[in-house]
């Protein structure tokens, strides 16, 4: 087939596994952490145009810092239960009104919430969550708080996560802003169903084809 072909059929199921995924509810031990990805418009020229920016001779550069949407560095806010499933959402921005929807629909309260010093989580006590966080600005990585040896405070788990998805979309080289949440759902069902390869396949299908 050709490229065009096997891009339609790929993005129809990666379309698919975004809309009928059914999303997890995290409880217990949560990691919360928030990245960046470089996405512009890649293979839209229309949207270029429309928003009066030059074609790139070489590949988009995002800006220093803190990133958003239409800067075309979008964050990923990331979720995690320790041991358990993943949440990933594509975000215009990283403020406490664009996360907190997000954490409520997705993290049961009572739950045990880590993350690092950033004042977008400060109010997760207030939302009724235990909230533990990290100082990386003070090279702190891990904290054992209740003194039994082992270093509970930390987001080394969902930083791990986050260096697999960058693995995983390198070869892409680049993907759109359009594209990206089916990407990261894609991802976060395949991690979610603890499965690799052809044994992904039973899965894959039965949700493809309920």
């Amino acid at each position: 087939m050709t490229r065009n072909t096997a891009q339609r059929i790929t993005t129809t199921l990666r379309e698919e596994i975004s809309r009928k995924t059914p999303q997890p509810t995290l409880s217990g031990f949560v990691e919360m952490d928030e990245v960046y990805i470089v996405a512009g418009h890649k293979g839209r020229p229309k949207i270029v145009h429309r928003i009066g920016r030059h074609w790139r001779r070489n590949r988009l550069r995002g800006a220093m810092g803190r990133g958003t949407l239409v800067g075309e560095k979008p964050p990923i806010f990331w979720m995690m239960q320790r041991n358990g499933d993943v949440v990933a959402r594509m975000l215009p921005n990283v403020r406490q009104v664009t996360i907190e929807p997000i954490i409520r629909q997705f993290v049961q309260v009572g739950s045990i919430v880590f993350t690092d010093e950033y004042d977008i989580y400060s109010r997760l006590s207030h939302l009724g969550y235990f909230h533990s966080t990290i100082c990386h600005s003070q090279g702190e990585y891990a904290r054992d708080d209740d003194g039994d040896g082992y270093c509970e405070v930390h987001v080394n788990t969902i930083e791990g996560f986050w260096s697999l998805l960058r693995s995983w979309l390198r070869p892409h080289r680049g993907v759109s802003q359009e594209s990206l949440p089916l990407y990261l759902a894609f991802f976060q069902f395949v991690y979610n169903s603890k499965a690799r390869g052809m044994a992904l396949l039973p899965s894959l299908l039965g949700l493809l084809m309920s």
